[in-house]
């Protein structure tokens, strides 16, 4: 597999071509849109966990309600603000 990284390289980057398969502002975009992407997935399988156990615990008392809530809404805050500094950077 590492014998083959060059070809590889060379496919993606296009060396023979006569312009490359990632530009410049490609990469621009590519950067910041797995970073949020990316950031959304882990958040995605953090809230499964957190969210079953909120409902465990608002199930067994009522008074974990906004406890549970917080909990819930917390990864979800992480998202937000790297989605705004997209737009900042």
């Amino acid at each position: 597999m590492i014998d083959n990284l060059p070809q590889l390289a060379d496919v993606v980057l296009q060396q023979n071509a006569s312009s490359p398969a990632i530009t410049a502002e490609g990469a621009k975009a590519l950067g910041p849109s797995l970073a949020v992407g990316l950031g959304a997935l882990g958040t995605g399988i953090a809230q499964r966990s957190i969210g079953a156990s909120a409902v465990g615990a608002v199930a067994e008392d009522d008074d974990m309600f906004v406890s549970g809530l917080i909990f819930t809404a917390l990864p979800e805050t992480l998202i937000i603000i790297a989605f705004v500094t997209i737009f900042l950077v």
